[in-house]
């Protein structure tokens, strides 16, 4: 018989199969990375005997939920829980509290498959409150550095180079600004906090310091909030700067924030539904920005953003996408920069391009490191 497992660090460092046998709602909810979904009781099994419980009290709910789960529904549910044990047997199971229902699970699987499963003490709870106090921990502990720069300047590129690189972007799977929305969408709040807080036990397990931190500009990155902990510490992190040419940067830009999503939303819906939906997301990415860039402005960069999309949807040329996006950076998003540079420039340790930026800091993973022009 296979011992329960409770060493949640090494589940999470060594990424350890998990079979979640909660309710599809649940694990919706919140999950961890990997994790399968194989519910004991489907949502409305799960909802009638919450009632019953609440009403009549524990045993008449596990009574109607061996009702409700029985026959060829539970010979169905075991013969999931087999197949996942079969194909990842060093994996564990686990529901919300480690409680009965994970019992059952491993119960049912020893006395109708002969499968002995390890389940997970203190469950999804135990597991969570694990990964949020690694963040805590680590926003106390850690040494971070925040990589900065102007809006295109390659900083996702940068960043994915080092070895103890933390991207917040790529954890909320949105690019920060305006337009930044990827196809596939965002995980929710807890999934975001629970792929950050792993990132980070696993960075910090290779003994390197500083943690490197793709800097963003608020409190979220699209609708994922970054853990008010973390931010705080990263308030008063050093920051090193990217610098890259004006011309480079457009050209990323039209990279990342038209061919690419194009691309991708054609793959998905086909060439005239895709161009639509991209052409409506790019617009829309600009309506958010038109407080801020008054009516005037945005009326014009409007208006070529239009043009440009009409032209690219004719011949496929994408040139004049160039002029909107040199105007929001140059009239915009540097203006922006530059005054929240100058608000912490006694945070800056080092600037430079990618080259000796990336030098820099791979010299700082294995000492601190020294901010311009102190001794070294």
């Amino acid at each position: 018989m296979h011992e329960d497992h409770c060493d949640y660090r090494h589940i999470f460092l060594h990424d350890v199969p998990l079979m979640d046998v909660r309710a599809p709602v649940e694990f919706a909810q919140g999950a961890f990375p990997g994790a399968q979904n194989h519910p004991l009781m489907n949502d409305a099994e799960r909802h009638q005997v919450g009632i019953c419980y609440r009403q009549q009290g524990q045993s008449a709910a596990i009574a109607l939920g061996q009702h409700l789960v029985s026959g060829p529904m539970k010979h169905a549910r075991i013969a999931a829980w087999a197949a996942f044990a079969q194909a990842h047997p060093a994996g564990l199971l686990y529901c919300f509290r480690g409680g009965l229902r994970s019992q059952i699970a491993q119960q049912w699987l020893a006395s109708e498959a002969g499968i002995a499963y390890p389940r997970v003490p203190g469950g999804y709870k135990a597991l969570r409150l694990f990964l949020t106090e690694t963040l805590q921990a680590a926003s106390q502990e850690c040494d971070f550095v925040l990589l900065s720069g102007l809006t295109g300047v390659g900083k996702t590129e940068l960043i994915a180079q080092l070895t103890h690189g933390i991207d917040l972007e790529g954890h909320a799977n949105h690019r920060g600004s305006s337009f930044g929305q990827r196809l596939s969408g965002q995980p929710g709040q807890i999934d975001f906090e629970h792929r950050l807080a792993i990132d980070i036990l696993k960075k910090r397990a290779q003994q390197g310091r500083p943690l490197f931190v793709l800097e963003d500009e608020g409190r979220h990155v699209g609708r994922c909030a970054v853990p008010l902990a973390l931010r705080q510490r990263l308030e008063h992190a050093r920051i090193v700067c990217l610098e890259d040419g004006f011309d480079a940067r457009v050209e990323r830009i039209v990279r990342d924030y038209v061919l690419g999503p194009c691309a991708d939303h054609i793959a998905a819906h086909g060439p005239a539904p895709g161009f639509e939906t991209f052409a409506t997301r790019l617009q829309q990415g600009l309506d958010r920005l038109a407080k801020r860039l008054g009516g005037e402005r945005y009326q014009q960069l409007r208006k070529t953003m239009q043009a440009a999309l009409a032209q690219q949807q004719a011949c496929g040329d994408v040139a004049l996408h160039r002029s909107w996006i040199a105007a929001l950076m140059r009239d915009y998003y540097d203006p922006m920069y530059t005054f929240q540079r100058q608000s912490r420039s006694g945070r800056i340790a080092f600037e430079g391009d990618a080259r000796a930026v990336l030098d820099y800091l791979r010299a700082g993973s294995a000492r601190p490191l020294q901010p311009a022009g102190s001794p070294a």
